[in-house]
């Protein structure tokens, strides 16, 4: 249907679409190793994670445990240590990319215990990125080669202790978490920049990184202490020469989440217990909504028991097209973490989202 009013329409009907969840789990560490740890989590197949309770028998030889000591859980996608960096952006995040050039929006969000892993998926090293520096890789190559033009602007935030910092620029403070008549959240005062290149995100993200709340703990040696949220924002125009010039608006968020924790492993006190109780507090809500969401009959979700879950109701239950990316450790030492993340992205694959794009037209 043409629309000469100059206001957003939608280009096609929303659809429904089920969450995409896939878990990642993290090899042993040589220190896990050297206590004795036993593998109690593994990958069976593509889609298949196994997950053995080792207060039910021996967890030294999973392979003969009995069926009955196991849980199977069955995700879009699993991976383990043989699996890497590239295949994991690839099967979660590189489809995504295409679909915010055309207009749509998409999240990427990890999920997880400290010290499962979820920075090195989300950002990863310089050597070996993660899907944050590959998807603006993916991004800029696209723009460059096709047709149209382009605006591209990031944003990027910590939730530190429920308060909101600016990560690009740091001469803001605490930033106040807004919300519209129609129940949309916007971060006042976060700074937009635009860019024009993989290589300037690159050099933004470093930055912003180091300024990222990070502490070592009894569970995690640099254990990041606040959620990241880095939200990419892709203007698309068509040509000048086209007859009817269309305005596509998409946008990807990239989330890593602070770990959850319990005080018995990380040996936290003091300024650490509290911030483990923020996260922890935090990271409840969001299970919580998770929850409620999965349920087919609930009419309202709680958002407002956090800033994290504000800021993430959009790509929860709005316009949206999630991924949620859920990582654990294979230790038997953290079989209840493990355990916990599974549960909630096994439930995860019940949420629905609709998915449209909007666009303008002249």
């Amino acid at each position: 249907m043409t629309n000469n009013n100059n206001k957003g329409t939608k280009s096609d009907q929303a659809k429904s679409q089920q969450l995409t969840v896939v878990v990642r789990i993290r090899p042993l560490f040589n220190h896990e190793i050297e206590k004795g740890a036993s593998t109690i989590a593994r990958k069976a197949d593509d889609r298949i994670v196994l997950l053995q309770d080792p207060t039910a028998g021996d967890p030294v030889d999973i392979l003969r445990a009995k069926r009955a000591q196991e849980k199977k859980y069955i995700f879009d996608w699993a991976f383990d240590e043989l699996s890497s960096q590239e295949e994991v952006y690839e099967k979660t995040t590189k489809s995504l990319v295409q679909n915010v050039l055309e207009g749509y929006n998409g999240t990427v969000f990890a999920y997880g215990a400290t010290g499962s892993g979820k920075t090195y998926t989300m950002v990863g090293l310089e050597e070996d990125p993660g899907i944050m520096v590959r998807a603006m890789k993916d991004l800029f190559k696209e723009v460059d080669t096709r047709n149209n033009v382009f605006h591209v602007s990031m944003s990027y935030l910590e939730i530190y202790n429920e308060n909101i910092h600016d990560l690009l620029n740091p001469s803001h403070l605490q930033l106040e978490l807004r919300e519209d008549s129609k129940g949309n959240h916007q971060v006042a005062g976060l700074s937009e920049v635009e860019i024009f290149s993989s290589e300037e995100v690159m050099s933004l993200l470093t930055r912003g990184n180091k300024r990222r709340t990070q502490e070592s703990t009894g569970a995690n040696r640099t254990s990041s202490r606040s959620h990241a949220v880095l939200e990419v924002r892709v203007k698309r125009r068509s040509a000048a020469h086209d007859h009817r010039q269309t305005l596509r608006t998409g946008r990807l968020f990239l989330v890593d989440l602070a770990g959850s924790e319990r005080a018995a492993h990380t040996q936290n006190t003091g300024k650490r217990l509290l911030e483990g109780a923020h996260i922890n507090k935090s990271l409840l809500a969001l299970g919580n909504c998770i929850n409620a969401l999965a349920e087919r009959n609930t009419r309202y979700v709680n958002f407002r028991d956090s800033k994290l879950t504000r800021i993430l109701k959009e790509p929860l239950s709005g316009n949206c097209r999630t991924v949620m990316v859920g990582h654990v450790s294979p230790s038997h030492f953290h079989f209840e973490e493990s355990r916990n993340t599974l549960s909630y992205a096994d439930r995860a694959k019940n949420i629905t989202t609709k998915v449209g794009n909007t666009h303008l037209s002249k």
